[in-house]
Protein backbone atom coordinates (compact mmCIF):
# COMPACT_ATOMS: atom_id res chain seq x y z
CA UNK A 1 0.00 0.00 0.00
CA UNK A 2 2.90 2.34 1.06
CA UNK A 3 4.29 1.75 -2.65
CA UNK A 4 1.22 2.49 -4.36
CA UNK A 5 0.73 5.66 -2.23
CA UNK A 6 4.28 7.08 -3.11
CA UNK A 7 4.29 5.61 -6.45
CA UNK A 8 0.68 7.93 -6.69
CA UNK A 9 2.70 10.89 -5.67
CA UNK A 10 5.74 10.58 -7.54
CA UNK A 11 3.43 10.47 -10.52
CA UNK A 12 1.28 13.70 -9.49
CA UNK A 13 4.34 15.36 -8.83
CA UNK A 14 5.84 14.78 -12.44
CA UNK A 15 2.16 15.08 -13.96
CA UNK A 16 2.22 19.06 -12.10
CA UNK A 17 5.22 19.78 -12.78
CA UNK A 18 4.77 18.86 -16.78
CA UNK A 19 1.45 20.91 -16.34
CA UNK A 20 3.54 23.46 -14.64
CA UNK A 21 6.01 23.75 -18.04
CA UNK A 22 3.31 23.56 -20.42
CA UNK A 23 1.40 26.74 -19.31
CA UNK A 24 4.30 28.47 -18.55
CA UNK A 25 5.09 27.72 -22.20
CA UNK A 26 1.98 28.46 -22.86
CA UNK A 27 2.32 31.99 -21.34
CA UNK A 28 5.96 32.74 -23.21
CA UNK A 29 3.49 32.03 -26.23
CA UNK A 30 0.71 34.36 -25.52
CA UNK A 31 1.89 37.64 -26.87
CA UNK A 32 0.48 39.06 -23.87
CA UNK A 33 4.00 41.41 -22.82
CA UNK A 34 1.92 42.54 -19.18
CA UNK A 35 1.22 38.40 -18.66
CA UNK A 36 4.81 37.26 -19.40
CA UNK A 37 6.00 39.86 -17.21
CA UNK A 38 4.01 39.56 -14.32
CA UNK A 39 4.01 35.35 -14.64
CA UNK A 40 7.82 35.95 -14.72
CA UNK A 41 7.97 37.75 -11.49
CA UNK A 42 6.30 35.35 -9.54
CA UNK A 43 8.31 32.46 -10.80
CA UNK A 44 11.44 35.33 -10.08
CA UNK A 45 10.45 35.52 -6.34
CA UNK A 46 9.58 31.86 -6.17
CA UNK A 47 13.23 30.38 -6.74
CA UNK A 48 11.86 29.30 -10.22
CA UNK A 49 14.80 29.94 -11.83
CA UNK A 50 14.41 27.93 -15.50
CA UNK A 51 10.91 29.09 -15.59
CA UNK A 52 11.38 32.85 -14.76
CA UNK A 53 14.62 33.28 -17.10
CA UNK A 54 12.47 31.46 -19.60
CA UNK A 55 9.38 34.06 -19.54
CA UNK A 56 11.79 37.32 -19.10
CA UNK A 57 14.04 36.61 -22.21
CA UNK A 58 10.36 36.12 -23.86
CA UNK A 59 8.78 39.44 -22.71
CA UNK A 60 12.43 41.52 -23.68
CA UNK A 61 11.82 42.60 -27.07
CA UNK A 62 8.28 44.10 -25.52
CA UNK A 63 9.78 46.67 -22.76
CA UNK A 64 13.18 47.86 -25.07
CA UNK A 65 13.27 51.52 -24.93
CA UNK A 66 10.95 51.37 -21.65
CA UNK A 67 11.50 51.97 -17.99
CA UNK A 68 11.35 48.22 -17.50
CA UNK A 69 14.02 47.14 -19.88
CA UNK A 70 17.07 47.05 -17.72
CA UNK A 71 15.33 45.27 -14.91
CA UNK A 72 13.96 42.47 -17.39
CA UNK A 73 17.74 42.30 -18.64
CA UNK A 74 19.06 42.18 -15.08
CA UNK A 75 16.14 39.61 -13.53
CA UNK A 76 16.59 37.50 -16.89
CA UNK A 77 20.43 37.31 -16.04
CA UNK A 78 19.71 36.72 -12.63
CA UNK A 79 17.65 33.87 -13.01
CA UNK A 80 20.38 32.70 -14.98
CA UNK A 81 23.23 32.58 -12.82
CA UNK A 82 21.14 31.22 -10.12
CA UNK A 83 20.26 28.52 -12.26
CA UNK A 84 24.04 28.17 -12.55
CA UNK A 85 24.08 28.66 -15.92
CA UNK A 86 27.16 30.62 -15.96
CA UNK A 87 28.50 30.88 -19.03
CA UNK A 88 24.84 32.21 -20.69
CA UNK A 89 24.34 34.60 -17.31
CA UNK A 90 27.67 35.85 -17.92
CA UNK A 91 27.10 36.78 -21.61
CA UNK A 92 24.08 38.54 -20.27
CA UNK A 93 25.70 40.32 -17.43
CA UNK A 94 28.38 41.70 -19.75
CA UNK A 95 25.70 42.75 -22.50
CA UNK A 96 23.87 44.94 -19.50
CA UNK A 97 27.18 46.27 -17.83
CA UNK A 98 27.60 48.01 -21.21
CA UNK A 99 24.39 48.50 -21.84
CA UNK A 100 23.08 49.74 -18.44
CA UNK A 101 26.14 51.69 -17.07
CA UNK A 102 23.56 54.11 -14.69
CA UNK A 103 21.04 51.42 -14.07
CA UNK A 104 20.32 50.72 -10.12
CA UNK A 105 21.43 47.35 -10.59
CA UNK A 106 25.01 48.15 -11.91
CA UNK A 107 26.59 47.03 -8.93
CA UNK A 108 25.13 43.49 -8.62
CA UNK A 109 25.78 43.05 -12.11
CA UNK A 110 29.07 43.83 -12.19
CA UNK A 111 29.14 41.36 -9.41
CA UNK A 112 27.88 38.70 -10.78
CA UNK A 113 29.47 38.99 -13.92
CA UNK A 114 32.50 38.55 -12.14
CA UNK A 115 31.41 35.76 -9.97
CA UNK A 116 30.16 33.79 -13.31
CA UNK A 117 33.86 34.25 -14.56
CA UNK A 118 35.50 32.57 -11.13
CA UNK A 119 32.93 29.75 -11.35
CA UNK A 120 33.62 29.13 -15.20
CA UNK A 121 37.89 29.35 -14.20
CA UNK A 122 39.38 25.60 -14.24
CA UNK A 123 41.62 24.46 -12.08
CA UNK A 124 45.04 24.76 -12.64
CA UNK A 125 45.90 21.71 -15.13
CA UNK A 126 43.74 23.21 -17.75
CA UNK A 127 43.98 26.14 -19.68
CA UNK A 128 43.95 29.58 -17.15
CA UNK A 129 42.45 32.53 -19.62
CA UNK A 130 39.47 32.42 -17.91
CA UNK A 131 40.97 32.62 -14.75
CA UNK A 132 42.71 35.55 -15.92
CA UNK A 133 39.77 37.19 -17.23
CA UNK A 134 38.33 36.58 -13.73
CA UNK A 135 40.90 38.04 -12.23
CA UNK A 136 40.09 40.95 -14.76
CA UNK A 137 36.57 41.04 -13.52
CA UNK A 138 37.28 41.33 -10.04
CA UNK A 139 40.09 43.50 -9.89
CA UNK A 140 37.87 45.92 -12.18
CA UNK A 141 34.43 45.87 -9.89
CA UNK A 142 37.41 46.42 -7.00
CA UNK A 143 38.67 49.90 -8.80
CA UNK A 144 35.05 50.97 -9.72
CA UNK A 145 33.12 50.06 -6.40
CA UNK A 146 35.83 50.65 -4.02
CA UNK A 147 33.53 50.72 -1.17
CA UNK A 148 31.71 47.75 -1.63
CA UNK A 149 30.61 45.34 1.02
CA UNK A 150 32.33 42.89 -2.12
CA UNK A 151 35.92 43.95 -2.06
CA UNK A 152 36.78 42.22 0.81
CA UNK A 153 35.65 38.61 0.09
CA UNK A 154 36.49 39.72 -3.84
CA UNK A 155 40.37 40.38 -2.94
CA UNK A 156 40.32 37.40 -1.31
CA UNK A 157 38.86 35.71 -4.72
CA UNK A 158 41.81 37.11 -6.91
CA UNK A 159 44.53 35.80 -4.42
CA UNK A 160 42.81 32.15 -5.01
CA UNK A 161 42.90 32.82 -8.86
CA UNK A 162 46.28 34.09 -9.02
CA UNK A 163 47.90 30.73 -6.73
CA UNK A 164 46.00 29.36 -9.15
CA UNK A 165 48.47 31.21 -12.32
CA UNK A 166 51.32 30.04 -10.28
CA UNK A 167 50.63 26.52 -10.24
CA UNK A 168 49.76 26.62 -13.17
CA UNK A 169 53.51 28.05 -14.62
CA UNK A 170 55.06 25.42 -12.13
CA UNK A 171 53.01 22.88 -13.56
CA UNK A 172 53.83 23.95 -17.36
CA UNK A 173 57.35 24.00 -16.41
CA UNK A 174 57.91 20.65 -14.86
CA UNK A 175 55.85 18.93 -16.97
CA UNK A 176 59.75 19.59 -19.44
CA UNK A 177 61.39 18.45 -16.65
CA UNK A 178 59.42 15.16 -15.77
CA UNK A 179 59.96 14.06 -19.76
CA UNK A 180 63.49 15.05 -19.65
CA UNK A 181 63.24 17.88 -21.71
CA UNK A 182 65.53 20.30 -19.58
CA UNK A 183 66.53 22.75 -22.21
CA UNK A 184 62.77 23.63 -22.43
CA UNK A 185 62.50 23.17 -18.35
CA UNK A 186 65.15 25.93 -17.85
CA UNK A 187 63.57 28.44 -20.19
CA UNK A 188 60.16 27.83 -18.86
CA UNK A 189 60.92 27.90 -15.16
CA UNK A 190 62.49 30.80 -15.89
CA UNK A 191 59.71 32.13 -17.50
CA UNK A 192 57.29 31.48 -14.42
CA UNK A 193 59.46 33.22 -12.41
CA UNK A 194 59.66 36.40 -14.70
CA UNK A 195 55.88 36.10 -14.52
CA UNK A 196 55.32 35.67 -11.08
CA UNK A 197 58.27 36.25 -9.05
CA UNK A 198 56.72 36.48 -5.97
CA UNK A 199 55.44 32.95 -6.15
CA UNK A 200 54.84 30.51 -2.96
CA UNK A 201 56.29 28.09 -5.73
CA UNK A 202 59.39 30.55 -5.99
CA UNK A 203 62.20 27.89 -4.19
CA UNK A 204 60.96 24.69 -5.91
CA UNK A 205 61.19 26.48 -9.37
CA UNK A 206 64.83 27.52 -8.45
CA UNK A 207 65.94 24.15 -7.63
CA UNK A 208 64.31 22.37 -10.24
CA UNK A 209 66.61 25.36 -12.74
CA UNK A 210 69.25 24.09 -11.25
CA UNK A 211 68.45 20.23 -11.13
CA UNK A 212 67.41 21.02 -14.95
CA UNK A 213 70.83 22.76 -15.72
CA UNK A 214 72.36 19.81 -14.03
CA UNK A 215 70.48 17.35 -15.92
CA UNK A 216 71.14 18.96 -18.89
CA UNK A 217 74.67 19.17 -18.18
CA UNK A 218 75.12 15.79 -16.91
CA UNK A 219 73.23 14.27 -20.16
CA UNK A 220 75.84 16.28 -22.58
CA UNK A 221 78.34 15.52 -24.99
CA UNK A 222 81.54 16.08 -24.02
CA UNK A 223 82.52 19.08 -25.93
CA UNK A 224 79.58 20.93 -24.44
CA UNK A 225 79.59 20.14 -20.48
CA UNK A 226 82.04 22.90 -19.76
CA UNK A 227 79.90 25.31 -20.66
CA UNK A 228 76.96 23.59 -18.87
CA UNK A 229 78.26 23.39 -16.12
CA UNK A 230 79.45 26.81 -15.58
CA UNK A 231 75.71 27.46 -16.22
CA UNK A 232 74.37 25.10 -13.53
CA UNK A 233 77.29 26.73 -11.08
CA UNK A 234 75.47 30.00 -12.08
CA UNK A 235 71.92 28.60 -10.79
CA UNK A 236 73.38 27.40 -7.85
CA UNK A 237 74.88 30.20 -6.77
CA UNK A 238 72.07 32.18 -7.14
CA UNK A 239 69.62 29.49 -5.51
CA UNK A 240 71.81 29.02 -2.05
CA UNK A 241 71.92 32.79 -2.24
CA UNK A 242 68.19 33.20 -1.88
CA UNK A 243 67.92 29.86 0.56
CA UNK A 244 70.73 28.62 1.94
CA UNK A 245 69.19 26.25 4.70
CA UNK A 246 66.58 24.79 2.36
CA UNK A 247 65.75 21.15 2.18
CA UNK A 248 67.34 20.64 -1.13
CA UNK A 249 70.63 22.18 -0.08
CA UNK A 250 72.20 18.60 -0.07
CA UNK A 251 71.28 18.19 -3.59
CA UNK A 252 72.16 20.77 -5.14
CA UNK A 253 75.35 20.62 -3.39
CA UNK A 254 76.19 17.51 -4.84
CA UNK A 255 75.35 19.20 -8.19
CA UNK A 256 77.55 21.63 -7.65
CA UNK A 257 80.58 19.41 -6.66
CA UNK A 258 80.52 17.40 -9.96
CA UNK A 259 79.97 20.63 -11.82
CA UNK A 260 83.52 21.60 -10.31
CA UNK A 261 84.94 18.79 -10.55
CA UNK A 262 84.55 18.83 -14.49
CA UNK A 263 85.22 22.37 -14.53
CA UNK A 264 88.64 21.75 -12.82
CA UNK A 265 89.64 18.68 -15.03
CA UNK A 266 88.85 20.27 -17.77
CA UNK A 267 90.01 24.05 -17.67
CA UNK A 268 93.82 23.56 -19.58
CA UNK A 269 91.49 22.67 -22.65
CA UNK A 270 89.38 25.98 -22.51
Amino acid sequence: MKRFIVSSAIVLTASLMLFACASISKIAKSGNPELIYETALKQYKAEKWSRASNLFDACQGYYIGSAREDSIAFFSARSKYKHRDYAEAGMCFDEFRHKFGRSIFIEDAEAMYAMCQYFLAPGPTRDQALTAKAIIAFTEFIERFPDSRRVKPFKSLIEELTLRLHERNFINAYTYYKIHKYKSAIVAFKNALKNYGDTIYRERILYYIVASHYQFAHNSITDKQYDRYMNLLDAYYSFIAEYPESEYRKEVDKYAEEAKDHIDKNKLKK
